[in-house]
């Protein structure tokens, strides 16, 4: 069976830059993985996510949706009804007046009726705890529940996957938990992105680090171990106990 992404051999660099962010690496997700890709800022996560999307274009390699050659508009399209992107800031993706609005904008972009469209919105507040929101402005939401509203505007497409850059980032200890525990009963295959290697091990079950250029998986056997990023990459190592002291609204 084919996966549901593939990226083969994917070489990009920025602009003129003569330092590629990935050179000829290869990445696969299949149907209903969880995966988690690790790193310091400035790694390249973004950049995977907006490739793997087609919001970036790889100079060399190819990517495979069903494995089918992503080549054309129309195959771009299909690959991003299946594959929804919530983006690390949620101001860039969230633009209507309201919560409903914002949630129902998708599906009623997709042609489904207003009522349809309703409780599709309804349904995706509903999974991500945010019922009873739908009238509240939505510029007016804290950070942590405008990250909780974007994941409902992409649970609304109804995808079979998604891409998440970093949805810890910026959340105090509750909203945090709560963003755990909605990934956590969610179906759709997911692809977190983050820095925060504790949030990563509560939501996914593959992990993957960026090292020298390539997306490279991290193995299992590793993660007993405490992973620190530092400015110079990943360094595994071990932690010895200290003693301590005792002590015009559409609906």
């Amino acid at each position: 069976m084919n996966p549901l992404l593939s990226l083969k051999n994917i070489t990009f660099s920025y602009g003129n830059s003569r330092k590629p962010v990935f050179e000829e690496t290869s990445f696969e997700l299949g149907e209903n993985e969880r995966v988690g890709l690790i790193g310091p800022n400035g790694c390249g996560k973004t950049t995977f996510l907006q490739l793997c999307i087609g919001l970036l274009k790889p100079s060399k390699g190819t990517i495979f949706f069903r494995g089918k050659r992503v080549e054309s508009d129309s195959d771009l399209l299909e690959l991003r009804k299946a594959i929804g992107f919530v983006f690390q800031n949620p101001d860039d993706q969230l633009f209507s007046p309201t919560v409903l609005e914002d949630v129902a904008f998708g599906p009623l972009n997709l042609g489904i009726d207003r009522e349809r469209a309703k409780e599709i919105a309804l349904e995706s507040l509903e999974l991500v705890g945010l019922r009873g929101f739908e009238n509240r402005i939505t510029h007016r939401l804290s950070g942590g529940e405008k990250r909780l509203l974007s994941l409902a505007t992409v649970l609304a497409m109804r995808p079979t996957a998604m891409l998440l850059d970093e949805p810890s980032t910026g959340l105090d200890s509750q909203m945090r938990e709560q963003i755990i525990k909605v990934l956590n009963h969610l179906n759709q295959g997911l692809v977190i992105v983050s820095h925060d290697w504790d949030f990563v091990v509560q939501t996914t079950s593959q992990f993957y680090s960026i090292e020298n250029r390539k997306i490279v998986k991290v193995e299992k056997g590793l993660l007993h171990q405490h992973l620190h990023y530092h400015p110079s990459g990943q360094l595994p190592h071990e932690h010895f106990d200290l003693p301590t002291k005792k002590g015009s609204h559409l609906f």
